[in-house]
């Protein structure tokens, strides 16, 4: 019997969404949403590279946001300078926050954005996301004043002197600073989806499974595959293994009431051959990795597929749904 396409997992989610999906509506913008709960992709990385095909991915964004969080950044500055608007939305919505309580002057999202570019000083003040992904992979804060913990570098060092380890995990669900669990004024403005992943190693072949405790099917799972498959072969070839499994395991996964269409014209589409990746040799430690030294090789998709996307989550306020508001009437 000849082996299914491994894209068909992802394609196959979402028509189970499309058929059993439970209306949800999000507290701070009221958009509707329609999920299902605890659901698992498998990609085996020795027969390509899970870079979806039925639709063409934004490779740059995808590899220009893991050296973001790899190297431990959280100012939005480095991928506006790359043009990369992934993360535009909460630093903009943010600074809206202080616009209202008249302590900024009113600006479009363009020229926010322009700002971050051209000011190193405003880019200071209004870029910075504290506690994003990055942030916490390589600055954990602890209880002890200037001492952070290098989650990242420790789960390496972990699986290169321990094969059978068991404890290689990297985590970004910090209660202290989430949702109503945090202090006034000190709850992340964003929402941490992609909590949690863990790496393991047996058989020299090393393979990581995500927790995402929520994901959108349509626009935002295509980006997660291919990042999270991405650093795991990065973590392979650093800890000097194969890499093995990506594993993606999912807590809310849905999709939004408007992106309906956009899926039903994905799902008319068959996959193409997946394409495959080369890491060059010098990248022997999390710090040599850099975006120019992975080379994407035969990616052959169909054409791109646009939707809208909807910056939901995190902490909720009053001023974060008028803003939403005002952003989505402009």
């Amino acid at each position: 019997m000849e082996k299914q396409h491994p894209e068909y997992q992802y394609l196959h989610l979402m028509e189970e969404l499309l058929e059993k999906g439970c209306e949800q509506t999000d507290a701070g913008t009221g958009v509707k949403t329609y999920s299902l709960f605890g659901k698992q992709m498998r990609f085996d990385l020795s027969e390509g590279f899970p870079l979806l095909t039925t639709k063409k991915v934004y490779w740059k964004g995808v590899i220009e946001e893991l050296y973001w969080f790899m190297s431990g950044q959280k100012n939005i500055k480095y991928l506006v300078d790359k043009n990369v608007h992934i993360w535009d939305d909460y630093p903009y919505r943010i600074y809206n926050e202080k616009v209202d309580k008249g302590a900024e002057p009113v600006m479009t999202k363009d020229e926010f954005i322009e700002k971050i570019a051209k000011d190193e000083e405003f880019a200071k003040k209004h870029g910075n996301l504290p506690f994003v992904y990055g942030d916490l992979w390589r600055h954990w804060p602890t209880k002890t004043p200037g001492r952070t913990v290098d989650q990242l570098q420790w789960i390496v060092d972990n699986v290169r002197k321990d094969k059978s380890t068991h404890s290689a995990i990297v985590n970004v669900w910090n209660p202290e600073y989430l949702y109503e669990m945090a202090l006034p004024g000190e709850g992340c403005r964003f929402p941490i989806c992609h909590n949690m992943f863990q790496i393991n190693t047996n058989g020299g072949k090393l393979s990581l499974q995500l927790y995402q405790r929520s994901a959108d099917i349509f626009l935002g799972v295509p980006f997660n595959i291919a990042s999270y498959a991405l650093l795991t072969m990065i973590l392979a070839q650093i800890t000097g293994n194969q890499p093995g499994e990506f594993i993606h395991t999912f807590g809310d996964v849905h999709f939004y009431e408007d992106h309906v269409e956009a899926i039903k014209e994905q799902l008319q589409r068959d996959p193409k051959p997946l394409p495959t990746i080369k890491i060059d040799s010098s990248i022997k430690e999390i710090d040599d990795f850099k975006p120019e030294l992975v080379e994407l090789i035969g990616y052959d998709s169909h054409p791109t597929i646009k939707a809208s996307l909807t910056p939901v989550g995190g902490l909720v306020t009053q001023s974060w749904r008028d803003n939403w508001k005002k952003l989505t009437k402009s």
